[in-house]
């Protein structure tokens, strides 16, 4: 499915962060390479984008994106920018001669909206809205957005900015026919050039439909407020609803401000990755070395890795940099980091009173480990599928085992730490699998 990107305002309320709105930069990549990588993400690469104010820099920097991610760009100039937007899409009218989406350059949304808008059928004469429900959205300004009227059967009764009468907000994300350009036409023709005049037509014709985003995030870029609540709303979606309570409460909110500041390096994934395990490597040297003060530096660390640990997978889902190599080489560096761990913490219990049973509780603690890690994916897409959107699900996963390492350390009871991870991780593993196993 191809894709049409409208770029061709002047964005004069961002215009002192630069003299092309597109290309400003929303941490550190620009707003339009996010609305692009967004929409690719979901399986486009075939791109129109409808230049105007400053587009030859515009298609400078699209050009050489473009070769650098191996997308299809194209481009149309609409040299009536100064217009209302209807133009700019009616300036693809030769090009696109098949069911589409349309994008706007300066909003930025959640991928998943988009990848079940391309799910909906649509038939010649029909065009597709996305819309928020949610009247109360605190990221939306209420005096510049534009608003609909649906009725109850998800048609588009009224659009514009200004109407009196609406229960939902246009998010800017459309699937469309090219019968949306003989509605702009007309409009044109009629002295209006917005984009909304050619939505009336349709929904006249009572083709005009709305998809309903479920309280995704979605928000438009267009002044210095919006840009700070953008920055916002992509931090905290950082977060994963697979986060344990050690990560969600207190690794995560470090490891995001670590992030938010690597963002200006080039430093990559896979670097933080390899980085966080030579901490824990470290870390557990210094619990062989002996003595409290060496396993409190170790403990340390260890902690400070599994923040570190965070950031690799966030820096990715900022830059879109995500790959499944990346996920598994971190998995991998992961256990290697695990096992010298419990290792050395078993060596240095061990030694501190020659038992034996120690041993066999640090073995229990490490194939608790590894087998915590082995029944995650089973266990993470079951809950993930059942799951209510927003919400989280319990887990006891690393950032539990390693939180239990630097507290159990701090206290100085390096033998507790083993009995209580053997004993949790084994125990979550057992539900687990009673878990997958009702669910059959």
């Amino acid at each position: 499915m191809k894709c049409l990107i409208i770029a061709a305002g002047e964005g004069s309320r961002l215009s002192h962060k630069g003299d092309s709105k597109p290309l400003v930069p929303l941490l550190e990549l620009p707003l339009i390479e996010r609305v692009i990588l967004n929409a690719n993400r979901t399986g486009i690469s075939d791109f129109f984008i409808v230049t105007g104010y400053n587009g030859e820099k515009l298609r400078k920097h699209l050009n050489q994106f473009s070769q650098d991610k191996n997308l299809k760009i194209s481009y149309f100039q609409n040299n009536q920018w100064k217009k209302e937007n209807g133009l700019s899409v009616l300036a693809a009218k030769e090009k696109i001669n098949e069911n589409f989406i349309l994008l706007m350059s300066d909003h930025i949304f959640d991928k998943s909206i988009l990848e079940d808008l391309m799910q909906e059928k649509v038939v010649y004469g029909e065009i597709i809205l996305a819309v928020d429900y949610k009247l109360k959205n605190k990221t939306v300004d209420v005096d510049d957005v534009t608003k609909v009227l649906v009725d109850d059967k998800g048609r588009i009764v009224n659009i514009g900015k200004n109407i009196k009468k609406y229960n939902a907000y246009d998010t800017g994300i459309f699937l469309c026919s090219p019968a949306i350009f003989e509605a702009l036409e007309e409009s044109s023709d009629n002295g209006d050039t917005s984009f909304s005049a050619g939505i009336k037509i349709i929904a006249k014709q009572r083709k005009a439909r709305v998809f309903d985003i479920k309280g995704k995030y979605w928000i438009d870029v267009d002044d210095e407020n919006a840009f700070k609540k953008a920055e916002n709303i992509l931090l905290a979606n950082l977060k994963k609803v697979s986060d344990g309570p050690v990560s969600r409460y207190l690794n995560r909110p470090i490891s995001i401000r670590i992030s938010k500041y690597l963002l200006k390096t080039n430093i990559t994934p896979n670097q933080i990755s390899l980085f966080s395990f030579i901490f824990s490597i470290v870390g557990a040297l210094f619990f062989f070395f002996g003595g409290y003060v060496n396993l409190l530096i170790g403990g340390i660390l260890a902690q400070m890795a599994s923040i570190i640990d965070g950031c690799d997978g966030e820096i990715a889902r900022l830059k879109f940099q995500t790959s499944e190599f990346g996920g598994w080489y971190d998995a991998v560096l992961d256990r290697y980091a695990d096992a010298f761990l419990l290792f050395g913490l078993t060596y240095y219990v061990y030694f501190l009173g020659e038992n034996l049973l120690c041993l066999f509780i640090g073995f229990l603690a490490i194939i608790g480990a590894f087998m915590n890690s082995y029944t995650a994916d089973k266990y993470d897409g079951l809950m993930k599928k059942n799951l209510t959107p927003g919400k989280h699900y319990f887990r006891i996963g690393r950032d539990v085992r390693i939180g239990i390492i630097f507290i159990g350390i701090l206290i100085n009871q390096p033998s507790l730490i083993l009995f209580i991870i053997a004993f949790l991780m084994n125990a979550e593993n057992i539900r687990r699998i009673l878990i997958f196993y009702k669910s059959k």
